[in-house]
């Protein structure tokens, strides 16, 4: 009897709990931008000889949701870890490299290993959404 009260007790704990949680996203404010969105691998012959470590020293890991980005969007807010909402993609995407200068207003989507799948994509205009954090004493508890 005892096991079955604390039993109770605990799942209606963890419910309470699970009802207060803020989604992720309420804790930025997001801002939109149309870019040009091409991708890349974690191959040599697209980055040089350490092809699984980005500009911020970062490992790649192919399956994970990560971009590169324009050093002009990295000046505009997009910094290491910024997430990003790209349309057409149900997943967030979190900067996790950034390209060489010549490259102005784009983004390239890691596709891991899969070289196949990131010619497929190949380059097009995409809308984003990035997310700047809020001020801690504006988020929600």
């Amino acid at each position: 009897m005892l096991k079955r009260v604390f039993l109770i007790l605990f799942l209606g704990f963890v419910y309470s709990c699970k009802e207060k949680e803020i989604p992720f996203e309420a804790n930025y404010t997001w801002y939109d931008l149309k870019v040009t969105a091409s991708a890349y691998n974690s191959v040599v012959s697209q980055t040089d000889s350490n092809p699984h470590i980005t500009a911020f020293g970062d490992s790649l890991k192919p399956g994970l949701n990560y971009i590169a980005v324009s050093r002009d969007l990295y000046r505009k807010g997009l910094k290491r870890d910024t997430p990003v909402k790209i349309k057409g993609f149900d997943s967030i995407f979190f900067v996790k490299d950034r390209m060489h200068p010549r490259w102005k207003n784009k983004i390239d989507i890691y596709m891991g290993t899969d070289v196949k799948a990131a010619k497929k994509w190949g380059r097009k205009k995409v809308s984003i959404s990035y997310g700047v954090l809020k001020p801690l004493d504006s988020i929600k508890k």
